[in-house]
């Protein structure tokens, strides 16, 4: 089976083989039939011995030899013409393949070859067909000098890394998009420990809506929850406060005009301090957006002052809802990591320099958990952590690298322009278009990418798409892909655990892959899911997950009055003295309870 091809003016030539030690054994068959794109290939299903052997498999790289130049192609489909086997003799078949590009030889002798996206010379009719060559299989994926970082191997062959450009895939954005259950998740996990080994430089910020990450990256992370999180709410912009404090519902106009006058008014009292009224210059000028502190207090008594004006009374209904809004918000303990008193200080480097890691003490991922948040400020939280993400590498002159990871992001930035929260959607897709300029990346993860917003979609120059079984999530990712590969994705709905198929700028060219596999204290969620489940007969504590619902400190016992005179008193003071250990209240002890005589005003009792 040996083919040779005649060279005008010379000898023969093999089209298949290029050294002596090379056998026959590695052409599988001929071209028939070829287009701009395809290219159909007679052989033979049976090995050798008359067997059916694997030799032809869909998803895997074939090679057509051309002489000087060798085509690859990318089995999509196998059939044979009268689908029915012959146990007796050969079963002829039709090898369905796609051209992805050419391999050629290097011009200097024992040169690596290399690879070419293009079609120069087509496949004419009889091509030897044949296994491709590991030199030839590594040149296609070959990222021709970009740094890289190897994530797995090539499912066709695991002696083979699979590399991507780090900078590339990180610069552009990227999207991981896959159902849930595959491995998304770690595949993420090793992303990112792969990109902070090649770029130590880099900070990442990932929104954790399910609580998993930390452990996964807990020696290179810092957590942030609802416990720990210390967001002032005069960092939030008008619309973000607004969200706050009507619960996600739609604000009333009129209210929120009311804000937008008095809170440049208590900026303003804030910061001169003297309490003059607040006068309009130039410079000067604050708004209800400008970042500068101020106190809860001031703004309800400026609505306090404002309701008692006379030509007030029209809107003072609203001036009552807003107070009572406000106080409300104030008041309420989930609220607390934007209310609290001490957060009322110009706190603002410190809040940004510990959620951005800046400096990062060698952990420079912060994962925030928002498990632990009232859905109804999720969508002002991640509109603030990214609006100060694009603000930060701004304003750094491209000195901060950071990249915002966002886990199931259709949550933040829904198809459905009617949904979501818009400063939230306008933040992120900001970072989306412009924030590569600036050293600020998005990295975006979803299980239903056709419910993901198609702008922040096109903007992610590299995907890595693992198995997807809904049509419309599929549809999605073939219009995101280059035709001459979009035979690649016809395994979308079949891929197995850890399988990808990465395409986009990240990657020389559609390659399938299957990521490394990492220790299972490295995987995400695994630390929550393992712990020991309780037995079956055990109680279960109700106490304290009521005190968990209620997320309020238990009440003190009450002090009397030389009590907390005592307790104002430092260990230091010439009148300080040890607290004595608190007695026992006694109903008929008017001066063991309060500490303080009857007072009788100088009258006797009556029976005296």
């Amino acid at each position: 089976m040996f083919v040779e091809r005649a060279v005008s003016g010379g000898e023969p030539v093999s089209q298949e083989r290029r050294d002596a030690a090379q056998t026959d054994k590695r052409i599988l068959g001929h071209v028939v039939r070829c287009d701009g794109a395809r290219a159909t290939i007679s052989a033979f299903a049976d090995g050798e011995d008359g067997s059916a052997g694997g030799q032809w498999a869909v998803g895997k790289m074939i090679s057509i030899n051309l002489g000087s130049s060798r085509t690859v192609g990318l089995v999509y489909a196998i059939a044979k013409a009268d689908l029915a086997w012959n146990a007796e003799g050969l079963n002829p078949i039709e090898v369905s393949v796609e051209l992805v590009g050419e391999v050629r030889d290097g011009f200097e002798p024992g040169a690596k070859p290399f690879f070419d996206r293009g079609i120069t010379i087509y496949p004419h009719i009889g091509a030897v067909a044949h296994r491709i060559r590991s030199r030839d299989l590594e040149a296609v994926y070959d990222l021709a000098g970009r740094p890289s970082v190897a994530i797995g191997t090539l499912s066709q062959d695991e002696a083979i890394a699979a590399r991507i450009a780090v900078d590339d895939t990180l610069t552009r954005h990227f999207a991981v998009v896959g159902t849930t259950g595959v491995g998304k998740s770690t595949a993420v996990s090793l992303l990112l420990r792969k990109a902070i080994a090649a770029r130590p430089d880099l900070r990442v910020l990932i929104l954790d809506p399910h609580n998993e990450f930390a452990s996964s990256l807990k020696d290179q992370c810092v957590k942030i929850d609802a416990s720990t999180l210390d967001l002032p709410f005069w960092m939030f912009r008008l619309e973000e406060f607004a969200e706050v404090l009507f619960r996600g519902r739609e604000a009333p106009p009129e209210e929120v005009d009311i804000l937008r006058d008095l809170i440049p008014v208590v900026k303003h009292l804030y910061r001169t301090g003297n309490g003059v009224a607040y006068v309009r210059r130039g410079a000067d000028t604050m708004t209800a957006d400008t970042p500068v502190p101020y106190r809860i207090a001031d703004l309800v008594k400026q609505i306090d002052d404002r309701m008692g004006l006379l030509e007030s009374k029209a809107e003072r209904p609203a001036l009552k809802s807003l107070k009572l809004r406000i106080e409300s918000a104030v008041a309420d303990p989930r609220y607390r990591f934007m209310f609290n008193s001490r957060l009322i200080e110009d706190t603002i480097h410190e809040t940004v320099g510990n959620i951005f890691r800046v400096p990062h003490h060698g952990r420079p991922v912060t994962c925030f958990e928002m498990a632990g948040l009232p859905s109804e400020v999720v969508n002002s939280v991640c509109s603030v952590l990214a609006r100060l993400a694009f603000d930060l590498a701004l304003w750094s002159e491209g000195r901060l690298r950071l990249l915002l990871l966002c886990e199931e992001a259709h949550r933040y930035m829904p198809a459905d322009p009617r949904l979501g929260f818009a400063p939230t959607r306008h933040a992120l897709s900001r970072i989306a278009k412009e924030g590569r300029k600036y050293g600020c990346y998005l990295g975006v993860v979803t299980q239903r990418p056709g419910e993901l917003d198609p702008t922040i979609l096109s903007q992610c120059s590299t995907f890595f798409a693992m198995r997807l079984s809904n049509e419309q999530d599929q549809a999605i990712i073939r219009s995101a892909i280059a035709d001459s590969s979009a035979s690649s994705l016809a395994f979308l709905s079949s891929m197995g655990q850890r399988e990808a198929i990465a395409f986009g700028e990240g990657v020389a060219t559609t390659m399938r892959l299957k990521f490394e596999k990492l220790d299972r204290s490295l995987i995400p969620g695994t630390a929550k899911h393992s712990m020991e489940a309780p037995s079956g007969d055990g109680e279960v504590d109700l106490v304290g997950i009521v005190e968990k619902l209620r997320n309020v400190p238990k009440p003190q016992p009450a002090m009397n009055f030389s009590e907390m005179a005592d307790a104002t008193r430092q260990p230091g003071d010439p009148d300080y003295r040890q607290p004595a250990a608190p007695r026992p209240p006694h109903d008929d002890d008017f001066d063991t309870r309060y500490g303080l005589k009857p007072m009788t005003f100088g009258l006797k009792p009556l029976n005296d």
